[in-house]
């Protein structure tokens, strides 16, 4: 019998045993692991036989983390990271070489932006284009195209990717798809059901929850040929071809750049995905009546939440995810500063972060998209108005009444 969502989550630690009937996987913090046979030490080491050699590479703790995530993306494999910003550049400096182009969507999260800027210089050619419509990705394809990448919502104007027709485009090429799931997490979306080969998620956000950790995590969804990839190095070809890719990300991506998820971010993660179900369906409740209450407001010019019928996405969104997610933007109408706007909120946190249980706010333009430059917000649409929320699971009166009194 295949059990739900949250069940799958909870029982997770369960399916294998663990010492002193303990009901969670425990923090094992050890940076070094010895074996009482040197043979069973090169064992490990050449793959021959499972275990840990070294903390760089992972834990029993983070492994543990990997199954969940695994389980929640319906993947064959995970490698957690320190940041979900360490999984994104592990993946690409592990898969991608000098002379490789990529296709990506431009509307893309500020330091993924700037990840970009630097594979180029690295040799590494990069074309952003509009991916809500894959029209768009295909005539940017090439003979030296080796990946698409698209997030599921953009943060922060919320374009929702035309998911499932790259998707198709790409299996039809034999492109790897890789998706990054933050904006909706595994519980409002499966990019598998697209054709993702890969699925990133930043572990800080929805699927941790709680704003206390860091991590990130790259998952395998057993979808891509990797004997189609030409960027297989031959030492890691000893495994099941379905894993070479992600074999090549750990070792690669993980253990070379060294971007290691340690045992004590890696426990809270794993503690705070049990409620992830529960916690993203209040969000995107809160979220859809919130958008509903700022649409009406004539001091708001412009709200951007998928779940809103005028959003350009709407019927996407609607057809591709259980519900519409916790990121929204609005712009506020002129003359009101948008500094005295968010001082004046009392509940709403002034923060950078996204995905927590409390609703976070920040002014875009001069923060997280400040260093792009005036000339990239505006293809990007970033208005100097533009505020991002990131809505929580307080009450949802409680919420309405901040931002009717920060408004009045």
């Amino acid at each position: 019998m295949k059990n739900g969502f949250t069940t799958t989550i909870l029982h997770s630690d369960l399916e294998s045993p663990i010492e002193h009937f303990s009901v969670h996987k425990p923090m094992h913090v050890a940076a070094a692991f010895g074996y009482p046979d040197a043979r069973d030490l090169a064992r490990v080491f050449k793959g021959e036989m499972p275990g840990y050699s070294y903390g760089r590479q992972g834990n029993p703790t983070t492994a543990a983390l990997e199954v969940k995530i695994s389980k929640m993306e319906d993947g064959i494999a995970t490698v957690c990271f320190s940041t979900g910003m360490a999984a994104i550049a592990a993946t690409f400096l592990a898969l991608l070489r000098a002379g490789d182009h990529v296709v990506s969507s431009s509307f893309l999260f500020g330091n993924t932006n700037s990840l970009f800027g630097t594979l180029d210089a690295l040799g590494c050619k990069v074309s952003f284009v509009d991916a809500t419509d894959v029209e768009n990705v295909a005539r940017a394809l090439r003979p030296d195209t080796r990946l698409v990448f698209v997030e599921t919502i953009a943060n922060p104007r919320t374009q929702v990717a035309d998911l499932a027709r790259i998707g198709e485009l790409c299996a039809a090429r034999g492109l790897l798809y890789v998706v990054d799931n933050t904006m909706t997490s595994p519980f409002l979306y499966l990019p598998k059901q697209h054709q993702a080969g890969l699925v990133i998620n930043s572990l800080t956000k929805c699927i941790g929850g709680h704003g206390n950790a860091l991590g990130g995590a790259v998952t395998d969804t057993g979808l891509f040929d990797w004997t189609r990839f030409r960027n297989i190095y031959a030492s890691y070809t000893n495994a099941k071809p379905a894993l070479w890719g992600i074999q090549q990300i750990r070792k690669k991506g993980l253990r070379d750049a060294g971007g290691t998820l340690a045992a004590e971010p890696a426990h809270r993660i794993a503690t705070g995905a049990e409620t992830l179900a529960l916690r993203m369906q209040k969000a995107s409740d809160n979220s859809m009546a919130l958008a509903r209450f700022l649409a009406g407001q004539v001091k708001v010019t412009k709200v951007y939440y998928p779940g809103l019928e005028d959003h350009p996405q709407h019927a996407r969104a609607k057809a591709l995810f259980k519900a519409y997610g916790a990121l929204m933007s609005i712009e506020l109408a002129d003359g009101i500063d948008c500094f005295d706007f968010l001082n004046r909120l009392k509940l709403v946190i002034s923060s950078s972060h996204l995905g927590d249980n409390r609703t976070l706010a920040i002014p875009v333009a001069h923060t997280i998209y400040w260093e792009m430059g005036p000339e990239r917000r505006a293809e990007m649409g970033i208005a100097d108005s533009l505020i991002r929320l990131s809505i929580g699971i307080e009450d949802l009166d409680d919420l309405i009444g901040d931002f009717r009194q920060a408004l009045g």
